[in-house]
This record gives C-alpha cells, structure tokens and sequence, in this order.
C-alpha cells in the first residue's frame, strides 16, 4: 500500500495553504485588527471560526465523499447537482475569481512601480497568465513546483512581514471602533465569512486529492486522511498568518488611522517599517498569493470541465486560461461589480451544502433534507445578490426585515427552520417505511 512520506504530507499541506491564501485574505485581517483595537482577540476568533473552520470543514467534507463537488451535491439529483457545482466552478474560475488573482496582484504589487496603464496590466496579464498555465498544465507536479518551492517562498515573505508586526509594531493597540465595542466576536465573525474561502474550498478539494493520487496512493481512506491533514496544516498556517495581520493592524493606527481599507495599512506598515524594500516585500507576497491561488482554481476547473466535456484537461487549461487573461483585462472596477453579486449569491449555498454532507449520516434519506434546504437556500442567496448588485427595489420587504438581514445573514433563521422539518419529516418516513417492511 502506497503511503505518503512525511516531507511529502508536509509539502501537500503547504500546497494547501498556498492555494487558499490569495489577495483577500492578506487584505481582510489588518482592516479587522485596526478596527477591533482593544477586542482584537475576540474579533480574531470570530474571524478565525468562519475564515478557516469553514473552509477546513469543507475540505474535511469533500475529503470523505472522494473530492469531487459531483458526490457532495448527488442528494440534489444529477441535474440540479450538477448545475450547482458547474455555477460554482465558472464563478470562483475563469468568470471571476481567477481573473480577480491577476488584476489584483497588478494593482497592489505592479502598479505602484510601472503605473496604472492598460498596456502595464496587458503585458502583467501576459506574463502572469503564462506563469499560471506553465503551473497548471501538469497537475501531478504541484506538490513539487508549490509544495516544496513557491509555497516556502510564500512563507518566508509572510514570516518576515508577519515577525516585523509581532516584534516591531508600529505602536501600541488602538482604539475599538464603535461597531466592534458590542459585539467583537460577531463582526470578526462575520468579516471572516466575507473571505468568501467556502467556495475556494469547495473547488480545491478535487486539486488536493488528484494531487495525493499523483503520488500514488490509491487506498480511499488514505486520500481521506491525507487530505484532512493537509488542511489541517493549512488551517494552522492560515490561522498565524491571520492573527500576527490582526496585530499588525491593531497597531497601526498611529501612522494608518485614516485608511479605507486593508492595503492601505499594510503599505503605511511596510514604509513606515522597512521603506522602500517593504514595498518590494508586500509586492512579493500579494504576486506569489495570487499567482498560487490561480493555479489551484484553474487546475480544479481544468479536472471539473475535462470530464464534463469531450477535451483533454490540457485543452481545457489553455481555454480557462486564455479567457480568464482576457477577462482579467476589463478591469478592476467592472470585476468586482459583477462578481461580488454573485459570489454572495453562492456562498449560502456552499455553507448549507457542506453542513448537510457532514451530518450525512443522521439522514436516512438525504435527498428529502437536501432539496428543501438546499431550495430555500437559494432563494435568501438570491435576494442576497440582488441586495449586493444595489437592487434593493427588486426584494421583497420581508427578506430585509429577518435577522441578520443587513449582514447578508437573513438565510439563518429561515434555513434552520426548513431544516428541522425536513429532518423530523425524514425521520418520520424513515420510521414508517421500516414499520412497512
């Protein structure tokens, strides 16, 4: 039986924690610590419950049905399944995501030295986009090529920028924003599950566990294990580059008070710490984020459409790819206002998907919990996209005035409730239909 060598399990999970960690995740933690000043570490906990238990319990989730999306949404029927999980794959792919990597990278790392041109971020795109595919293309080599060699690098910049937060801060902990004085732990919470790292999730488990075929272990609970502990090393990576971020940003509010957003403070951070050489640095570690996260979304829609269509995963790869540099050359602005829309149209639905597959074995049949859940879940995800594309007048009133509601949270209650029924309905005709035999 093929087992894994140790330093190989290592690489698997640094792969992990490379494709998870892009832009967002950089970005997120020192808005959060600036705000949260004195509750920093009950904002951090909430942060990390949503920003890396879901994501964690997802890969768990994908990680005993065999890391495919295809098993995880088989109780919603073949087709409704598989429409979900081919939704998900363009959205977090090539319509938005993986073009998102390229635009972002150029702005926060590039455009501070070449400027904001289109023809800087057309030849950006080119060469970056090149680097993705060279990257994609041969997926049995990405605990090699990211494991062993990016992802260090990676780590390196971070344990440079995330030890000169903890050793060097900028000043002492700062004040507590207003929102964050009554309830710390629930706007960490809720920052962590804008990070919107669910739906990441639920694409990379196929990456993970084609990758610990590659090395050719073939047992399922192997893969099963293998694939857990690679995110669990991830989750523990993740969760350290996190909080030395939530610290950096809670003390810099003596040189960032008035900053908007995360990039913001971490560039007054890096000037104010290293000079020039600390623009150079975040330049290196937002590039190789984005650059690794776009590798793991493009080789995951790769394996995805390779067996939906009649093309090679290759063949796949270079149209992703392709599509995705052209996409990437719109914009920014015009990205983000489409994809934002959507991707929280979509992130209900990957949390109730992925509850309901780890509770699996409390069902006796799953379908009749699955699809009613699943339907009122897509219903509150929808209102919340049209509450996110500025479509206010096109929800009816109700759906803003559940709990939550103005924390795109307003599915809770309502989904809980659909739950119950479902389950107490599936327990009852579990018991009849037994009583019947």
């Amino acid at each position: 039986m093929q087992r894994l060598p140790h330093r190989d399990l290592l690489a698997l999970g640094f792969m992990t924690f490379a494709l998870f960690l892009g832009a967002g995740n950089i970005i997120f933690p020192p808005s959060v610590g600036m705000a949260a000043g004195e509750q920093l570490w009950l904002a951090a906990l909430g942060f990390l419950l949503t920003g890396v238990g879901l994501p964690l319990l997802t890969v768990v989730a994908l990680a005993r049905v065999g890391g495919g999306m295809q098993r995880l949404t088989a109780p919603l029927g073949r087709h409704a399944g598989g429409l979900f999980a081919v939704v998900v794959y363009l959205a977090i792919g090539p319509l938005f995501a993986t073009p998102r990597t390229a635009v972002v990278s150029f702005e926060m790392g590039v455009a501070p030295f070449s400027g904001n041109s289109e023809t800087a971020l057309r030849l950006y795109t080119l060469g970056y986009f090149a680097c993705v595919l060279f990257l994609s293309l041969n997926p049995g080599q990405l605990v090699d090529r990211i494991g062993k060699w990016i992802a260090p690098l990676l780590l390196s910049a971070l344990l440079v920028l995330g030890g000169a937060a903890v050793l060097v801060p900028a000043g002492a902990i700062g004040s507590t924003a207003p929102a964050y004085q009554a309830a710390p732990l629930l706007q960490g919470f809720l920052q962590g599950y804008l990070t919107m790292d669910t739906l990441g999730a639920l694409v990379f488990g196929i990456v993970i566990a084609t990758a610990i075929r590659d090395r050719g272990v073939r047992n399922e609970a192997l893969i099963t294990r293998y694939a857990i502990s690679a995110g669990l090393i991830a989750a523990c990576g993740l969760s350290l580059v996190y909080l030395s971020l939530f610290y950096l940003g809670a003390t810099s509010q003596s040189i960032a008070g008035g900053a908007q957003n995360g990039v913001q403070i971490l560039s007054s951070y890096v000037q104010h710490t290293f000079g020039v050489a600390g623009s150079l640095l975040l330049a290196l570690v937002i590039t190789l984020a984005c650059l690794t996260t776009a590798v793991g979304l493009l080789t995951a829609c790769g394996e995805f459409f390779s067996k939906l269509l009649p093309l090679s995963y290759r063949t796949v790869v270079v149209l992703l790819g392709v599509f995705s540099l052209l996409v990437a050359n719109q914009g920014l602005t015009q990205l983000i206002s489409v994809s934002v829309p959507v991707l929280v149209a979509l992130y209900p639905l990957a949390i109730v998907l992925v509850a309901l597959s780890l509770a699996d074995r409390l069902w006796c049949e799953p379908k009749r919990v699955f699809i009613p859940v699943m339907a009122v879940t897509l219903l509150f995800g929808l209102m919340d996209g049209l509450l996110a594309a500025g479509l206010k007048t096109w929800v009816p009133t109700v759906f803003n005035q559940m709990p939550l509601a103005e924390q795109s949270l307003g599915w809770l209650l309502p989904v809980g409730l659909t739950l119950l029924l479902a389950a107490g309905f599936d327990r009852w005709r579990g018991a009849a239909l037994l009583q019947a035999e």
